[in-house]
């Protein structure tokens, strides 16, 4: 079955844009590489990098609990909301 995102657009376009700023930083970061920077300086680029991504990665996480995990909780679909719930140990690799 395809799943696909709620329509929320609000959310949606947040993170777009941070995707965007990532994508042009990590080009920079690139190009810094390219160039021979000084590694510290790069470093640190990439740290910002990661700082971004875990960003985009908690509005996600935002909107995921706040659509798809309620409907999820709030069904009577006991698979359902084992489904989705198993979903997000599998993606923090929390089942082990």
């Amino acid at each position: 079955m395809k799943r696909a995102a709620p329509s929320d657009s609000t959310s949606k376009d947040k993170i777009v844009a941070r995707l965007k700023s990532v994508e042009g930083h990590l080009r920079s970061v690139t190009e810094m590489v390219e160039r021979d920077a000084y590694c510290i300086d790069v470093l640190q680029q990439t740290r910002a990098v990661t700082s971004a991504v875990a960003k985009v990665e908690a509005l996600l996480l935002e909107r995921h609990l706040q659509h798809c995990v309620q409907t999820a909780v709030r069904s009577d679909d006991k698979k359902e909301r084992a489904r989705v719930l198993h979903e997000l140990l599998e993606v923090f690799d929390a089942k082990r």
